[in-house]
């Protein structure tokens, strides 16, 4: 057998897994190690000895034992994996997980990158691209041993943290504080001027239920609590910049991937990175408005499934609506961008360069550069947030899928709608649900005569438009 060493230094590792005798399995196995990009150095295949119509494959890899971990966790998702050393101690191969949905006898859909189907599943989505625990020699706190060591903490809190724990609590620095009222207080000079209307009436609330104050940071877990109540979305702990699939397969969930750490205090006003501040004065009074978190979910729901391609793309448009989006309120551009609204000097060059503003158009807006160290090239904007979750849901509705997909709320689950039996049931809950609004509009209208009946009656009919779309479709 080849020597398996347990030093950290040695890049050297390997893993075994099991595969039963269909096809794509390997295939799908070692796009986990392309996705890591961990280096594959020898491969060999055997049948099993322990379990009939079953392989095993023998992988060496150049990796040290923390990212091995990490390897064997998202193998685990696809296959039956142990790494080398427990093998040959004797440990079984843990039970295979049932069949990926891209391998799945009522999903004859050929490869499809795997994607949370419970809200749990998030734990194995937690794939950091960026910082983390790890600086490099470009970030403001590379040279501060101690804030160095103050991110390792904030990453063992993030790595460590599994669905349904309360979000640990943090006891902030002097420094830290002082760095956040810097932040805090030249913000919110700005907010009134140039905030949209939403952010600015859910912020009179995160001061009072969680503690929005120059001198105070915000803990994640009263945060959590707020917008639970607000709007259902749930925060989640995170050590850096989430790969694309990962972040937006939360917001499908309603749960939002949030840092916890805080910017280097060498220089408050630039971090190359989320960080809290970010986080909290950006995105939080956000997250609390209904409109706006139903199309913070419906971006993620259409990632779910989604080739790398189409990923990114709904990546770019997060980018600029989510963190750089305008919005037009009564006849003058406001801000509803997170990462213009925790950025003092780029909130004031956006509302300024009028030459950079552009009509947000998805398919134009998709493939613009998004620029992490200096000012966009463009910022767009819409009318209202129900023009721009028109736009989206119009964009997400050309994504090559052949299913659908819904947030299930009562299970916290996503239900794929892959054949008529699923829509039937769909169709017969929601027929439940507009029975309760036509009888709530129906008693309101005996009591106030200026309801606007046909109005509402016409928003519900605009989102029903599937027999002519079907006819059409059949037509081409």
């Amino acid at each position: 057998p080849r020597e398996f060493s347990d030093d950290s230094k040695d890049p050297h590792n390997s893993v075994v897994f099991s595969l039963k005798n269909q096809v794509g399995g390997l295939a799908r196995a070692l796009q986990v190690f392309q996705d890591l990009g961990v280096n594959v150095l020898h491969i060999e295949s055997r049948r099993s000895n322990r379990r009939q119509s079953e392989f095993e494959i023998l992988v060496d890899v150049q990796c040290d034992n923390k990212r091995m971990e990490q390897l064997v966790s998202l193998l685990r998702r696809e296959v039956s994996a142990i790494n080398l050393a427990q093998y040959e101690d004797g440990a079984d191969l843990p039970p295979l997980p049932p069949t990926p949905l891209s391998a799945a006898a009522s999903f004859d859909f050929g490869e499809m990158p795997w994607f949370p189907r419970k809200i749990s599943d998030l734990d194995n989505a937690q794939r950091v691209l960026m910082y983390g625990s790890e600086l490099d020699a470009e970030h403001p706190g590379f040279k501060d041993p101690v804030y160095r060591k103050r991110r390792e903490q904030f990453s063992d809190i993030a790595n460590s943290y599994k669905y349904g724990q309360p979000i640990p609590k943090v006891q902030y620095t002097s420094e830290e504080i002082r760095t956040w009222g810097t932040v805090f207080t030249e913000l919110h000079k700005l907010y009134v001027a140039h905030a949209c209307k939403e952010y600015l009436e859910n912020w009179p609330q995160l001061v009072k239920y969680c503690g929005y104050r120059e001198d105070n940071i915000p803990q994640l877990q009263d945060v959590n609590l707020f917008l639970k109540r607000k709007t259902g979305f749930q925060l989640r702990p995170v050590a850096g910049y989430l790969s694309p699939r990962d972040f937006l397969s939360g917001l499908a969930f309603r749960v939002f991937h949030c840092t916890q750490y805080i910017r280097h205090s060498s220089d408050p006003f630039y971090t190359p990175e989320p960080d809290c501040c970010h986080e909290l004065l950006g995105h939080m009074p956000l997250l609390a408005n209904p409109s706006f978190a139903q199309f913070s979910q419906e971006l993620g729901l259409a990632s779910l499934g989604a080739t790398d391609e189409d990923v990114q793309k709904l990546a770019t448009l997060y980018f600029f609506t989510v963190e750089f989006g305008l919005c037009k309120q009564e006849g003058e551009l406001r801000v509803y961008g997170a990462g213009l609204l925790s950025s003092v000097a780029e909130l004031r060059h956006a509302v300024t360069a009028s030459e950079k503003i552009k009509r947000f158009d998805p398919e134009v807006t998709s493939q613009e550069d998004c620029i992490i160290t200096a000012f966009q090239n463009a910022y767009y904007y819409t009318d209202s947030f129900e023009e721009a979750k028109d736009k989206m849901r119009a964009y997400a509705g050309r994504i090559q899928r052949p299913f659908g997909v819904r947030y299930n709320p009562y299970t916290q689950s996503i239900e794929v709608l892959s054949n008529s039996q699923k829509i039937a049931a769909l169709v017969s809950e929601l027929r439940g649900d507009l029975c309760i609004v036509s009888n709530a509009l129906r008693k309101i209208h005996d009591h106030d005569e200026t309801v606007d009946v046909e109005g509402i009656t016409s928003l519900l009919h605009s989102g029903i438009q599937l027999e002519e779309d079907i006819i059409g479709t059949e037509k081409h």
